[in-house]
C-alpha cells in the first residue's frame, strides 16, 4: 500500500472498530420518560442516594459536605401523583465535609449532637405536581426539632435496572431546598458562618 494511504486506512479501521463497539454497547436502562414510572411501593436505593449541603464560610467561600446512605420509602401512583408519600431517614454519622476536625465538631452538642440524635427524618405531608416537577411539603426533624419544609423536586429517570443489580424497577428524582440551621438548635457560629444551608438531594428508589 502506498505510504500516503496508510493514515487513511488506519483511520477507517479505527472508525470501524468504534462503530462496532457503539453498536454492541448496551443502552442505559433508565430514561427521563415519565411513562416508565409504575405504581407501587419503593425503597430508597441507599448507595445512590445522597444529600449535598452548602453553607457560607465567613464570606470567603461556599463550603460543602455530603451525607450518604439514607434509607426510606416511597409510595407512588403515576395516575395520582399528588397522593405520593415519601419518608426518609438520614444517618448523621455518615456526614462528611472532608475536614476531619469539623466532622468531629458537627457530631457534638453545638451542632447535631449525634450521640443523642443519631438520625434526621423527612416525612411528606402533601405533594403538588406540575409536569415532571413537584413541590413536596413535609416535616423535617433534626436534633429532635421538627419544622415544615418544601422540597423543589424534579423527576430524573425511570426504568428496569440491569440484571446484575436485581433487575428491579427504579425511579429517581433530584430535589433542592433551603433551611436555617438555627431553626434546629444549631446556631453555633452564626452569623460568622452562614445560617442558611442549601440542600441538594439526589434520590434513587427501587420497587419492592
Amino acid at each position: 500500500m502506498h505510504k500516503s494511504l496508510l493514515p487513511a486506512a488506519a483511520l477507517l479501521a479505527l472508525l470501524g472498530s468504534a462503530a462496532v463497539v457503539a453498536q454492541s454497547a448496551p443502552a442505559k436502562p433508565g430514561s427521563p420518560n415519565p411513562a416508565l414510572v409504575t405504581a407501587g411501593n419503593y425503597t430508597v436505593e441507599s448507595s445512590h442516594t445522597q444529600i449535598l449541603f452548602a453553607y457560607d464560610h465567613m464570606g470567603f467561600s461556599n463550603n460543602m459536605g455530603l451525607i450518604s446512605a439514607p434509607t426510606g420509602t416511597l409510595a407512588l401512583d403515576p395516575k395520582n401523583p399528588a397522593a405520593a408519600k415519601v419518608s426518609i431517614t438520614v444517618p448523621i454519622a455518615n456526614l462528611k465535609t472532608g475536614i476531619p476536625k469539623l466532622d468531629e465538631h458537627l457530631m457534638k452538642p453545638d451542632f447535631f449532637d449525634s450521640a443523642k440524635f443519631p438520625t434526621a427524618t423527612f416525612v411528606s405531608t402533601s405533594v403538588k405536581v406540575e409536569g415532571t416537577t413537584a413541590d413536596i411539603s413535609g416535616n423535617l426533624t433534626i436534633k429532635g426539632i421538627t419544622k415544615p419544609v418544601v422540597l423543589d423536586a424534579t423527576f430524573y429517570g425511570a426504568g428496569k435496572g440491569v440484571l446484575q443489580m436485581g433487575g428491579k424497577e427504579n425511579v429517581g428524582f433530584n430535589a433542592t431546598t433551603m433551611i436555617k440551621r438555627s431553626d434546629f438548635g444549631m446556631g453555633y457560629g452564626v452569623p460568622m458562618v452562614g445560617d442558611e444551608i442549601e440542600l441538594k438531594i439526589t434520590a434513587a428508589f427501587q420497587k419492592e
